[in-house]
């Protein structure tokens, strides 16, 4: 969990996956989903073009934090997941830094993308980051 002092973090992002808590991300891009449109038209009718719903595209979600206790977590989920790949719901909970949650959203089908771990190099005063990226079917539910 960030420091809950910090007066810079306005809001945290709790991540759990099949009941397994990955910690607390301090970024949280992608929750969203697109509806393709496709276009007909109708021979003799001019005033318009029949728009109609196509496949609901969901955008992968990227987390990202600086590197802290809980990076271990991600490392032992991955773990699991190279025995056997098992889409499973996930849960992120959007809180503020006193814990009361904001928002939260579940995931259904959850697929792990990517983990990029952080870049060390004893000449840079970067903080070390890194980055979890999710593929998922939807949301349930609540979101």
């Amino acid at each position: 969990m960030p420091d809950l002092d910090d007066p810079a973090i306005s809001l945290f992002f709790s991540v759990t996956v099949d009941g397994h808590a990955l910690g607390s991300f301090t970024s949280c891009e992608g929750l969203g989903f697109e509806v393709t449109v496709e276009s007909r038209e109708e021979g003799g009718n001019n005033n318009f073009v029949h728009l109609l719903a196509g496949r609901i595209k969901y955008s992968n979600i990227k987390l990202t934090r600086p590197v802290n206790r809980d990076s271990g977590e991600v490392a032992r989920w991955f773990a699991t997941m190279a025995e056997a790949i098992v889409r499973t719901s996930a849960q992120i909970v959007a809180q503020r830094p006193n814990g009361e949650a904001v928002a939260t959203w579940t995931l259904r089908d959850v697929l792990p993308v990517k983990w990029s771990g952080p870049q060390l190099s004893v000449d840079s005063a970067k903080v070390a980051t890194e980055t979890l990226e999710l593929a998922h079917h939807g949301f349930l539910g609540n979101a």
